[in-house]
């Protein structure tokens, strides 16, 4: 069953890691202008921060959860080649709202899929489950963007659209077939009627507060959650922008997802050698802050290059750093969620966490489209300094109170 979830996750997580940079160059190929691309990867996270509680709490609900992840991908899938078929055909206002409309199904793809985890596994044996689900991230991470990279190349970034779309359909079987909850709970609507409450819809919403309410009060999830967003806003400026230093490097932005591709790399290598350190398991927190601060540095390094005019190598390197910090960090954080989740709680806990970060992300993209296209080095440069912020505010919420650690 592991191996099963591993295929569809892959494939699902892969098409993913397409979708948003086959669109950014996609719209860069159609303007002649990052703006445009970067809207669209803005647009397809943005209402992530919409989507990703709402179906935590389908999630939690569902008998079936798998069933309802492969409808979100036949749903991503569908907003991702209407997005396709817009392109030139329709104003940007449109094919941005459509990518938002897509948006909305994405945390299914990432914390929803990663909730189902203790479905397919026995608890003894969640921890290397883990561990291999965000390999999982790394592995897409790396083909994605080079995927993106080599059809581009040879086509344009229209038909990587299109080679995403194939890779989240291909995902679906797999979702399908995911097992059933062991135990549901009644139907909201019956719930409701033995409890006395007004309606399911009141019961909802009291679901929905209880997922974010779950994470506020937990210290541990509260302070994950909130250096994750920010570092995750960093990240998507090194996203947008290293099409463009790949570009002022090279003359061709195809290098800049090859970039990414390095990243993608270093962190899966970073990940598969941790599986096998046994004598050494740092506290998955402390990992959080660490590798927060080396991706600050990787961004800092990676504007060395920019403002130096090369060499390329020195890009290279820094994708690499960004890597090594990466990896670990998304482990750590997996790691924050399953340990605090609680079990009737934690489809709302995954997708809001994903959602907030995704959110976080589309924010960060929004900014750095018009800041790389004045100066890449200066975006690179904000990517580096929100890193900073997201370890200002792990040590805030860091902070004893009343004679008792906030974690």
């Amino acid at each position: 069953m592991l191996s099963r979830y591993m295929v569809g996750a892959v494939a699902a997580r892969t098409g993913d890691e397409m979708s948003g940079p086959a669109l950014l160059l996609a719209g860069l190929a159609l303007s002649g202008s990052p703006v445009l691309g970067a809207w669209l990867l803005a647009g397809l996270t943005a209402s992530a921060a919409v989507g990703g509680p709402l179906l935590g709490a389908l999630l939690d609900r569902a008998r079936r959860p798998g069933r309802m992840v492969g409808w979100c991908l036949l749903g991503y899938t569908a907003g991702l080649l209407a997005v396709l078929l817009g392109l030139g055909r329709l104003p940007d206002a449109a094919l941005v709202g459509l990518a938002v409309s897509a948006g909305l199904l994405g945390p299914a793809l990432t914390g929803g899929w990663t909730s189902q985890l203790p479905l397919v596994v026995p608890a003894d044996r969640l921890g290397r489950a883990n561990a291999l689900d965000a390999i999982s991230y790394n592995v897409a991470g790396l083909v994605g963007p080079a995927a993106v990279a080599a059809v581009a190349a040879a086509t344009s970034g229209q038909t990587a659209v299109l080679a995403s779309a194939v890779l989240l359909l291909a995902a679906v079987p797999p979702a399908w077939t995911l097992p059933p909850r062991r135990s549901t709970p009644p139907p909201p609507s019956a719930k409701a009627l033995m409890d006395g409450t007004p309606s399911s819809g009141a019961a909802l919403r009291r679901e929905l507060a209880a997922g974010f309410t779950a994470i506020a009060r937990n210290a541990s999830l509260r302070r994950a959650t909130v250096t994750s967003m920010v570092s995750c806003c960093g990240l998507a400026v090194l996203v947008v922008g290293t099409p463009l230093l790949g570009a002022e490097l090279t003359g061709e932005a195809s290098y800049g997802a090859l970039l990414l591709a390095v990243t993608a790399a270093a962190a899966l290598v970073t990940n598969a050698a941790a599986t096998r350190v046994r004598r050494w398991r740092p506290r998955p927190d402390t990992v959080l802050a660490g590798s927060t601060l080396l991706l600050g540095a990787a961004m800092a390094l990676a504007a060395r290059a920019a403002y130096a005019d090369g060499p390329f190598e020195l890009a290279v390197l820094a994708a690499a750093v960004a890597g090594v910090a990466e990896g670990p960090q998304l482990t750590a954080l997996m790691a924050v969620r399953h340990r605090e989740a609680p079990p009737r709680l934690r489809g709302q806990i995954f997708t809001t966490g994903a959602s907030l970060k995704i959110t976080s992300y589309a924010g960060g993209a929004a900014l750095a489209g018009p800041l790389a296209a004045y100066d890449v080095g200066l975006a690179l440069l904000a990517g580096a300094a929100l890193q900073v912020l997201a370890m200002v505010a792990y040590g805030l919420l860091s902070r004893r109170r009343h004679g008792r650690p906030g974690s």
